[in-house]
């Protein structure tokens, strides 16, 4: 009879994704994860199969946060609350969202969200490649906009709390970037929920305007 198992895959996964947290994924290895959990690297083995193995905690572990109603009505109100509830859990860990967009994940966690998702836009009357297509572009979305806050113009110098990117770009000679300016100055005021339900709008005006596939 096999030994118990001195660990969950849920103690793992919530270790390794405080560890990503707080010190950034190249901190993530086999010992320090091993150390955290109070135990030798070998037993972490037989756990985890290597460092992909290491990086299917973080992202299982991101998308076992996210939460959602599931409103009985309009299927774009269904499309959002699934959608603003991945986007949520990706938000609260911006050290993984590398890995969340790079990775291809199967666990459960990422599969029902998936489900839950794609039986929201089939409320909307796709299928096959329309729904496959639909559900590119809004989980496009949802990782995109969460890199953009990460790392686009607009986004915090994380190295510095002081001065913000932002900042730098609203000191820019006006006459030569006027827009970069313009949106600088709407973000000091903006709150990135706002945002991203406000995108996701339109992303779902266009579903509903734009003809199937097939």
């Amino acid at each position: 009879m096999p030994a118990p198992r001195k660990f969950t895959r849920e103690q793992l996964r919530t270790v390794a994704l405080a560890m990503v947290d707080e010190e950034g994924l190249a901190a993530l290895t086999m010992r320090s994860l091993a150390s955290a959990l109070g135990t030798g690297a070998m037993t972490i083995y037989n756990y985890v199969d290597g460092r992909e193995g290491l990086e299917q905690l973080v992202t299982e572990a991101v998308m076992a946060e996210a939460r959602w109603d599931d409103p009985a009505g309009d299927w774009t109100e269904a499309v959002a609350a699934v959608a603003v509830g991945m986007w949520r859990a990706v938000r609260a860990h911006p050290q993984a969202i590398p890995l969340i967009l790079t990775r291809r994940s199967l666990d459960p966690a990422t599969l029902l969200a998936a489900e839950a998702l794609l039986d929201a836009l089939a409320r909307g009357g796709r299928s096959g490649a329309d729904l496959l297509i639909a559900f590119r572009v809004v989980t496009g979305f949802v990782s995109g906009f969460s890199q953009s806050e990460l790392a686009s113009p607009l986004a915090p110098d994380h190295g510095d709390d002081s001065s913000t990117a932002t900042d730098h770009i609203r000191s820019l000679p006006a006459d030569r970037f006027p827009r970069l300016i313009a949106i600088a100055e709407a973000a000091t005021g903006s709150d990135p929920e706002t945002e991203f339900r406000a995108g996701l709008s339109i992303i779902l005006t266009g579903l509903h305007s734009t003809p199937k596939v097939g």
